[in-house]
């Protein structure tokens, strides 16, 4: 059995998509994309017609995808969770993935790359805050370890402490510390990082260092 297409009107409040009518009735809504071979007169099986609406979907996801990536770049797993709570069908979602990786719109290796490069300047992390970060929006543990290789964390740790030592500028040397310690484990950087950081970082502080030894500075955070 097949239906007629009576009429195709754009819709007034979105341009991209085209209502279709069949047999004088409205039927279904199309992007424009998908519906821009079909003419009034043409004639759809059912089965055409379930394809249509099965490439509009396909298509919606797509366009819900690329303006979700428009914010910012995105991991690969970042889109699927977006497009599950939209309730797109995994069919779906995987042929939407393989698409944007097609065009290089997704690519989960510069994704870890530029967010590791992106927080090194603006925001100095460790190894270990990064790995968690870069987990959380499910990139795979692989691509997490070499985009953190080349990462030298001594220099982010002295970066990310010169920064905020500034507000802790008239402690006293155990205050700051226990403070500083405080602010660079929760970035992420490990007990001996830290305490490699605290007397450089100390040094700079418009006083002089205590006199204490070598075990006072390496005292727990």
């Amino acid at each position: 059995m097949t239906k007629k297409i009576t009429a195709l009107k754009l819709q007034k409040k979105n341009r991209e998509r085209v209502n279709v009518y069949l047999d004088g009735e409205y039927a279904f809504g199309l992007a424009h994309v998908v519906a821009g071979w079909l003419s009034v007169g043409q004639e759809l099986s059912e089965t055409k017609i379930a394809e249509l609406q099965s490439e509009d979907a396909l298509e919606v996801a797509y366009q819900r995808a690329l303006n979700f990536l428009s914010y910012r770049a995105r991991a690969s797993e970042e889109i699927r969770r977006n497009l599950r709570k939209k309730d797109f069908p995994e069919e779906i979602i995987d042929t939407v993935i393989q698409r944007l990786e097609k065009h290089n719109y997704i690519n989960d290796n510069e994704f870890a790359q530029l967010w590791v490069e992106n927080r090194s300047e603006h925001c100095p992390r460790g190894r270990y805050a990064l790995r968690t970060e870069l987990r959380q929006k499910g990139v795979p543990d692989k691509v997490i370890e070499t985009a953190l290789e080349d990462l030298d964390e001594n220099d982010l740790a002295l970066r990310a402490a010169e920064k905020q030592a500034r507000k802790y500028k008239p402690m006293e040397w155990q205050d700051f510390k226990k403070k500083l310690g405080a602010f660079l484990s929760r970035r992420g950087f490990s007990y001996d990082i830290i305490s490699d950081v605290f007397p450089k970082i100390w040094e700079t502080q418009d006083k002089l260092i205590p006199s204490m030894n070598i075990d006072d500075r390496e005292d727990s955070v």
